[in-house]
C-alpha cells in the first residue's frame, strides 16, 4: 500500500512530484491498462535477491516454475539496459521513455496551474540563466527535452526536474544557494537525476521487487514461517534495495550535476560550498535524524567526501564563461 500523500505535500509542491511518480508506477504495474507484456518485468527480480536463496525445500514443480521465470526475464536483459551518460553506469530500465516525458509534461502543467509561481523579475532571471547554461550541455545527453524553468512560490528548500526537461525551483532554497554557481549545483543535479532516468529506473525497481515478492510467496507457500517471510522480505528489500539504490542514485546526480555545471563555465568547489551551507541549514532545522542506512539521501558529509573525489575530474573539464 502506498503511503498517503500529506496535505502539507500537497501545500507545498511536493505532492505533485510524489503522486507523478506513482501514476507512473500504476501505469507500468498494469492499473491503467496492461502497457507492457508480464514476461518483461522478470529481471528486475533478481535485483531483491538471489533466487535460489528462497527454493531450499520447496517442491520441484515450484522450483522449475520460478527458475523458468528467472530465465524467461534473463533473455529481457539484453534488450531492457541503457548506459548513463557521464558516470557510464549500465543500468536495466524497462520504463519508454517517450511516456515518461509526455507524463512529466502532463504533470508539470497541472503543477503550474496549482501551485503559485513566482514574479520576482529577479529570481526568474537567475533561474532562466542558470538553466539553459546547465541544458545547452544537457542537451547531448537529453536530445528530446523541451527545457523549461519555473520558479514556484513556496518556502520548501528544493527543486526538482521531471522527464523532457521541466525543471522547477522552489523560492525557498534559493536564499541557500546565494549565487549563479550555487544555484548551478542544484538545478545540475536535479538534470542529472532526469538525464539518468533515476524516475524510470526506480518503476523498473519497484517491479522487481513486487515479482520477487510473489516468486518468494510461491515458493514458501507451504511453510510454517508463511506469514513472517513477507515481512522479512518487506524489510529486507526496503533497507538492503531500495535505500541503497536510492543514494546511489542522489550521488550518481551529485556526479553528473557537478560535470554539467564545470562544463557550463561554474566553478565545481562550488557545488562543495552549497553542500555544505545546505548542510549547516538542515542542522539549523534540527536535522532529519534518521541513521544513514535508513535514509533516501547520503548523509551531509558523506556527499561532501564524495564531490571532492570528483573535484580534479570537474576541475579538467571546467571552462570559465566568456
Amino acid at each position: 500500500m502506498e503511503t498517503p500523500v500529506t496535505a502539507r505535500e500537497e501545500q507545498n509542491g511536493a505532492g505533485r512530484v510524489i503522486t507523478f511518480y506513482r501514476q507512473l508506477q500504476r501505469v507500468y504495474r498494469g492499473e491503467n491498462g496492461p502497457r507492457i507484456k508480464a514476461g518483461k518485468i522478470l529481471l528486475p527480480a533478481l535485483f531483491a535477491s538471489p533466487p535460489c536463496v528462497f527454493f531450499k525445500d520447496v517442491k520441484r514443480n515450484s522450483l522449475n516454475w520460478a527458475l523458468g521465470l528467472t530465465a524467461g526475464g534473463l533473455m529481457i536483459a539484453f534488450t531492457g539496459c541503457d548506459t548513463v551518460p557521464v558516470t557510464g553506469r549500465s543500468q536495466l530500465n524497462l520504463v519508454s521513455s517517450s511516456e515518461e516525458q509526455q507524463m512529466g509534461f502532463s504533470e508539470f502543467d497541472k503543477m503550474k496551474k496549482e501551485v503559485p509561481i513566482s514574479k520576482d523579475p529577479q529570481l526568474n532571471a537567475m533561474v532562466q540563466r542558470v538553466g539553459k547554461r546547465i541544458a545547452a550541455v544537457a542537451q547531448p545527453d537529453m536530445p528530446n527535452a523541451q527545457w523549461e524553468f519555473v520558479v514556484f512560490e513556496s518556502p520548501e528548500a528544493n527543486a526538482f526536474c521531471l522527464p523532457g526537461g521541466k525543471v522547477g525551483v522552489y523560492s525557498g532554497i534559493l536564499p541557500i544557494t546565494k549565487d549563479d554557481a550555487g544555484l548551478a549545483t542544484v538545478i545540475g543535479h536535479e538534470v542529472g537525476h532526469a538525464v539518468a532516468h533515476h524516475g524510470a529506473a526506480r518503476m523498473t525497481e519497484a517491479m522487481g521487487v513486487q515479482l520477487g515478492g510473489q516468486l518468494l510467496g510461491a515458493a514458501t507457500a507451504k511453510s510454517k514461517y508463511q506469514a513472517l517471510i513477507p515481512q522479512v522480505y518487506g524489510l529486507g528489500t526496503q533497507v538492503g534495495v531500495v535505500l541503497p539504490h536510492s543514494r546511489a542514485q542522489e550521488s550518481e546526480a551529485d556526479e553528473i550535476g557537478v560535470i554539467y555545471m564545470a562544463r557550463a563555465g561554474y566553478p565545481p568547489q562550488a557545488a562543495i560550498d552549497f553542500w555544505q551551507r545546505f548542510s549547516a541549514y538542515n542542522s539549523s532545522k534540527g536535522g532529519s535524524g534518521t541513521p544513514g542506512f535508513l535514509s533516501t539521501h547520503p548523509v551531509d558529509s558523506d556527499r561532501v567526501a564524495h564531490l571532492q573525489q570528483l573535484l580534479p575530474r570537474a576541475q579538467s573539464e571546467f571552462k570559465p564563461a566568456k
